[in-house]
């Protein structure tokens, strides 16, 4: 009786379905010469949305001219945005003029261009258990 118990324990967490992980490749384009780091923000949920301490995952890499690409690998399928900024300066900043308008290249999935702050909501996509490719065009 035991050794059955323990056979049919055993098959059933081998046939149990397991947790997919998908990734997000991020091709950040349209990026200017002169250096500086491209930064990718991850985010899963409104609250916090736009704060970079507030995101799931931050990717940071070295700024090419044309294109960069970043993955966010091994995420459960679900809700995300994606911020990319072009920090050109090297001061780990957006730089903002007036205090609201980028001063850097700056983009968001989905290519939003929002009239004033952007929203989660509008620049969600859902990330199948296939994971997806997401581009973004900076505009500076």
């Amino acid at each position: 009786m035991n050794r059955l118990l323990l056979c049919s324990t055993l098959l059933a967490i081998l046939l149990a379905p397991s947790a997919q992980a998908a990734d997000v490749v991020v091709n950040v384009l349209a990026v200017r010469p002169g250096g500086g780091e491209v930064k990718l923000l991850l985010f899963d949920r409104e609250d916090g949305f736009r704060k970079e301490d507030k995101a799931r995952q931050v990717l940071r890499l070295p700024a090419g001219a044309g294109a960069v690409t970043g993955t966010f690998a091994g995420l459960p399928a679900g809700r995300y945005a994606v911020i990319a900024y072009h920090d050109e300066n090297g001061d780990g900043k957006l730089n903002l003029r007036l205090g609201m308008f980028p001063k850097e290249g700056y983009g968001l999935s989905n290519n939003l261009k929002p009239l004033g702050p952007p929203k989660f909501a509008d620049a969600a996509f859902d990330l199948p258990d296939a994971g997806l490719r997401v581009d973004i065009l900076l505009d500076y």
